[in-house]
């Protein structure tokens, strides 16, 4: 067990939830990982082992033993991944969608981090033997460009750039519905959703949040949008989207089942694109920085994956029916 077990406490907006549940959702893990922690007596509630359904009261006091995760489980595996860079210092990545960026108690290989390992000599040990070189990341269902630190210096400086907001990042997103002007910026603080942990929110007490939206193509019943992030908060764009009342197409999360809301000549279309989406339309195509070490200004791009695209050119009536 790890030397320093957590000590949580419960809010007001958690009150009535299950043992169980509650964990999973603070600590990021599955449901079940969590009762399997309680059955192992690595739980205390107020003082006692609970069971996994013990149904929690505000204030109740909540101390975690997790076991360590062994530097072992971020191995090196021979994975698909497309380079776009290297040198020294860094490199840049087009990651798939479907892959988790670093190992974590669901995802304990396969990732971006276990490929790297593979392909690159060394990497910053900033981030932990879990998560070495990583700088920023991207959901597992979110294509597109990461910068990765080899060593400490890079790493710092990447991660200090990110702050100050000199890292460009652009993304294109299939959104449903119009927005209300071609222009937006929504400024808004995001936070754990307290009516389900596992997801994010707008909230008062989040952290603050500013996303651009730009409008790049208008299309029947949804549009393709440019996104640009001044912060970088967990599920951003999808949060302030679905905020908006406009999700990302095929976002099971956030906007699961949009296109049924959609009524009038468009509804039958938006079943069509719903069902034609294979993920999320989310993906990081456009990287933007200047080089820690050589000051040179960088510009990496990625168009979209075929999957996308192909939906795209359906939308704007490029692709025969079939």
């Amino acid at each position: 067990m790890s030397d320093s077990p957590r000590v949580l406490v419960v809010g007001a907006g958690d009150e009535g939830s299950r043992l169980d549940s509650w964990l999973a959702a603070h600590l990021d893990l599955s449901r079940s990982r969590a009762a399997a922690l309680v059955g192992e007596g690595a739980v205390f509630l107020n003082g006692k082992e609970p069971r996994k359904s013990e149904v929690l009261s505000v204030g109740d006091r909540i101390e975690v033993a997790i076991p360590e995760l062994k530097p072992a489980a971020a191995v090196a595996q021979d994975l698909p991944l497309e380079i776009l860079h290297e040198d020294r210092h860094l490199l840049v990545v087009n990651k798939a969608a479907g892959m988790v960026v670093h190992p974590s108690a669901g995802h304990p290989d396969g990732t971006l981090v276990n490929a790297l390992l593979h392909r690159v000599e060394d990497l910053s040990g900033i981030g932990g033997t879990l998560r070495p070189g990583i700088v920023h990341r991207l959901d597992r269902d979110t294509s597109g460009l990461l910068v990765v630190a080899k060593d400490d210096v890079t790493h710092r400086a990447l991660s200090d750039a990110l702050r100050r907001r000199k890292i460009r990042r652009l993304y294109l997103a299939a959104a449903w519905g119009h927005l209300s002007a071609r222009h937006l910026r929504v400024d808004a603080p995001i936070g754990r959703d307290p009516r389900a942990r596992q997801r994010m929110a707008v909230v008062a007490a989040g952290r603050r949040a500013v996303t651009h939206l730009r409008v790049r193509e208008r299309w029947a019943a949804a549009e393709l949008l440019d996104v640009g992030l001044e912060t970088g908060r967990t599920h951003q764009i999808r949060v302030h989207l679905a905020h908006l009342g406009h999700p990302v197409v095929g976002d099971e999360l956030y906007g699961a089942g949009r296109e049924r809301g959609i009524s009038g000549p468009a509804a039958g279309w938006a079943k069509d694109l719903a069902r034609r989406t294979p993920r999320q339309f989310l993906h990081a195509v456009i990287l933007a920085f200047r080089h820690p070490v050589s000051g040179e200004q960088m510009t990496f791009r990625a168009p979209l994956p075929e999957e996308l695209e192909a939906v795209a050119g359906w939308a704007r009536g490029e692709v025969a029916e079939p």
